[in-house]
């Protein structure tokens, strides 16, 4: 996910990133970021090839790739896939069967985050698609505030205070006594939505699952907006972005930062919810100011957030370097190592993480060792939770959260309306009554 603000700003056409000579490449990449553009170079060298890396804007991926991986006119030799698409084109005659001759990557399994692993294999039980990524999530909170108001900064503590969702109303309470806010906007809690019972948003008889702990969800955001536990700075606001530096207007929303507002209505943020990618690419890109000042806890459950997988596609004409490419991308330990080193991404890859974290400390996030807290909570991820349905039906239901937050529909109204739009968006699903 490096760089992912930045990708989601890119509007138009196809970029093709490759090298000034007028040469057929050797093998075409197409992704919808540019954080392969890196590790193709040192595959360039390595094998003395040359690579097109051809970037599709995130927005653009899915309608402007599938066409040409149905028809085969223009396709990829190696094509990456976000989340939100994956369980569907795992499924899908995309890519290359990895599990069989002459590749047999399911002779890899044991090296790799269980639930990255089983998320790239199919209803055949084939490996479709692989990843070097692992993409857990995490509450990550000022130290200097947290000892002010919590007598400790400790990311085990804190954790221990953050492990159910009343506690987290807890810490929000006192926070707000010292002019605190506990997170930047009600969103911060979407990814406990699961509780202690995390559950597919659609069963296997394509039925919307409706749980207590997602109910519960209306009640939590609520209390949050009117406890004033958060600051009313939306995600990507440059509100939110600032309340990671210093104090904030209260309820700015996305209006532009006023240098001059009153600062007696200000207030500053302790902790904000993001997955493994967002300490390199907002945060540490964000919040320079506070470097040193940060770290990183459990929330009440395990989450992950994004992630890229990468596969071949199935009519490649240059399948054995496709395979070689995806090999060092995912499986070597030597470019693997400089890769952490460079990016700081969290590998779903034990051997070279097992290493890494041994005696890593970020000055970031004064001195923690984030590689051990991240390795422990992908290992309580579960994939079977996964659908194809997810992001689309994770918008649909925070909007309504957000509508009854404000005021605008009684909860059973927002239920109903979520209803109607599930079933408006796939008919085929079956909701409560």
């Amino acid at each position: 996910m490096k760089n992912f603000v930045s990708i989601l700003t890119l509007i138009g056409v196809l970029f093709i990133l490759s090298a000034c000579s007028e040469d057929e490449p050797d093998l075409i990449v197409t992704s919808f970021t540019d954080e392969l553009q890196e590790p193709i170079e040192y595959f360039e060298q390595l094998h003395d090839v040359k690579v097109d890396l051809q970037i599709i804007p995130t927005e653009n991926y899915v309608n402007t790739l599938r066409p040409a991986l149905e028809s085969g006119s223009g396709a990829p030799d190696v094509f990456t896939g976000e989340i939100v698409y994956l369980k569907d084109w795992i499924e899908q005659d995309y890519w290359e069967n990895l599990s069989q001759e002459p590749y047999n990557v399911d002779e890899w399994r044991d090296d790799y985050m269980e639930y990255v692993w089983d998320l790239g294999i199919n209803s055949n039980g084939e490996v479709r698609a692989v990843s070097w990524q692992t993409t857990p999530g995490g509450i990550y909170y000022r130290r200097s505030i947290a000892q002010e108001v919590l007598g400790t900064d400790d990311p085990e503590q804190i954790g221990q205070m953050f492990s159910t969702m009343e506690g987290l109303m807890e810490v929000g309470e006192n926070m707000k006594q010292h002019n605190y806010r506990l997170f930047p906007d009600e969103g911060s809690i979407a990814p406990y939505t699961n509780g202690a019972n995390p559950q597919p948003w659609v069963n296997e008889n394509d039925e919307l699952v409706m749980t207590e702990e997602r109910l519960a969800y209306f009640d939590y955001a609520k209390e949050l907006r009117e406890k004033q536990y958060t600051a009313l700075a939306p995600a990507w606001s440059p509100a939110w972005y600032a309340s990671f530096t210093g104090p904030i207007s209260y309820n700015v929303g996305w209006d532009e930062i006023d240098e001059d507002a009153d600062q007696s209505d200000q207030t500053e943020v302790f902790a904000v919810s993001l997955p493994t990618w967002g300490l390199h690419s907002v945060l540490k890109e964000e919040a320079q100011e506070t470097a040193g000042d940060w770290a990183v806890t459990n929330g009440p459950t395990p989450y992950f957030q994004g992630g890229t997988w990468i596969g071949m596609y199935k009519d490649s004409e240059n399948k054995d370097l496709a395979f070689e490419f995806i090999k060092m991308l995912v499986n070597d330990q030597e470019f693997l190592t400089e890769w952490v080193m460079e990016t700081g991404d969290v590998l779903s890859y034990y051997p070279v993480m097992e290493e890494v974290a041994a005696d890593y400390a970020d000055e970031f996030l004064g001195g923690q060792n984030h590689y051990d807290f991240f390795i422990e909570r992908a290992e309580e991820i579960d994939a079977s939770t996964v659908t194809r349905y997810d992001q689309q039906i994770d918008e649909l239901f925070g909007t309504q959260v957000g509508a009854y937050v404000e005021g605008n529909l009684t909860k059973e109204e927002a239920i109903e309306e979520f209803y109607s739009q599930v079933v408006n968006a796939y008919p085929n699903i079956v909701v409560p009554e």
